[in-house]
């Protein structure tokens, strides 16, 4: 317990630390390391032995974050610049490029490599670090340094994070019934119920401070939208969750990876956050 409070502490530190430098480059590069230890978590975990594929997969990991958005490098690259770089060939190339090398590979290593760990490598590398991207994506929604795809990165993390913690405690003390006992024997139902009401006081109470703070409020139809809908991205973060409890057990694994010390890996913090990104983006991309 005290080693799992101690990296709390330290995950705590580090998202002040990328909060304050949420517009420079140092925050899509954390977005991007992130991504690239995930990617490479799920290759490790289900046992992908072609090195070139955990290899090319990690590196393409990386960038896809930096093809996001034009204001990725911003100051040190001018928007318009990084446009022009990020568009000169579709993305639709890079995309076909990377899974047939993958397949290339595949063949060139077929002793050690099956159509699965392609298929897993192609999820990892690619869509993983897609679901990565969308922090930036958010971020930059309505425009470059505006305080509303901030509010929603928060929206997206309290309904992942807030709701994981109010589902742990409040499964510690009233959790009876399981919710799925085949794939996560502890959690309960009445778990997952303190989690979701706990995200949606948090999620309150955030869009409370961003009401009095904001430079510019949430119009009254975007914001009963996004509260409204609050509950059901909780739900999805915690499917989320569950998702990756069917990948591990797949894999046959406890954790994707340690490098967070009683937490597990990154993988093991964001799986149910990247579900509440999309759901979040698909969300915005709709009211605004």
């Amino acid at each position: 317990m005290k080693q799992r409070v101690i990296t709390a502490l330290a995950l705590l530190l580090l998202l002040i630390v990328v909060v304050w430098q949420i517009y420079t480059p140092f925050f899509v590069f954390v977005v991007s390391v992130f991504a690239t230890i995930s990617a490479y978590e799920i290759m490790n975990c289900a046992k992908i032995s072609n090195k070139f594929i955990k290899i090319a997969g990690c590196v393409f990991a990386f960038f896809v974050p930096y093809f996001s958005s034009a204001s990725v490098l911003n100051p040190l690259v001018k928007t318009e610049e990084w446009f022009l770089v990020i568009n000169a060939v579709p993305r639709f190339i890079f995309l076909a490029a990377i899974i047939m090398a993958f397949f290339l590979a595949m063949l060139k290593g077929y002793s050690h490599t099956k159509f699965e760990d392609v298929a897993i490598a192609i999820v990892a590398s690619i869509i993983v670090p897609w679901c990565y991207s969308i922090f930036v994506l958010l971020r930059d929604i309505t425009g470059y340094k505006t305080q509303f795809g901030v509010y929603l990165i928060f929206y997206a993390l309290i309904s992942a994070l807030v709701t994981d913690i109010g589902a742990q405690l409040g499964g510690m003390k009233f959790g009876k019934t399981q919710m799925s006992p085949n794939i996560s024997p502890k959690k309960t139902v009445e778990g997952a119920c303190c989690g979701i009401l706990l995200g949606f006081i948090a999620n309150c109470a955030a869009f409370l401070l961003y009401s009095v703070f904001a430079d510019a409020p949430i119009p009254k139809i975007q914001a009963a939208v996004l509260l409204g809908l609050a509950p059901v991205v909780q739900f999805i973060g915690m499917m989320g969750d569950l998702t990756a409890s069917v990948l591990k057990r797949n894999f046959g694994i406890k954790d994707f990876g340690n490098i967070f010390p009683g937490h597990g890996g990154v993988m093991d913090r964001f799986d149910s956050t990247l579900f509440t990104l999309v759901l979040t983006y698909g969300i915005a991309t709709v009211i605004l």
